[in-house]
């Protein structure tokens, strides 16, 4: 199994593969700073940075962006427009509040 430790805050501090035991044991330290990874519904593989949300049995990434907005149903970060769909080749700008071509990607 994957278990998260957190940090006072519900900071993903690192990820690691133990067992339930293992982690009960209290090797690593207090029990508690530890979050099973996958159990339940919960949302996204965390990664360092992350931050564990209880409400939402969810991890959640860091924001990309100061205007992108959290989606409840995926608990992703999302841009307040959506991405063209035309082609991939497209960055946001968040001075501009847009989508913009790319053209360093082709």
């Amino acid at each position: 199994m994957y278990f998260a430790e957190l940090d006072q805050s519900g900071l993903v501090q690192r990820v690691i593969v133990a067992s339930k035991e293992f982690i009960d044991s209290g090797v690593l330290g207090d029990p508690n700073t530890w979050a099973e990874v996958g159990i339940g519904n919960r949302k996204n593989y965390p990664g360092i940075g992350y931050k564990y949300d209880s409400n939402r049995n969810a991890f959640i990434a860091p924001k990309i962006y100061p205007s992108w907005v959290l989606d409840e149903d995926t608990v992703q970060w999302k841009a307040p427009k959506p991405k063209p769909t035309d082609l991939d080749n497209y960055r946001w700008d968040e001075s501009a509040l847009d989508w913009v071509e790319d053209h360093t990607r082709q």
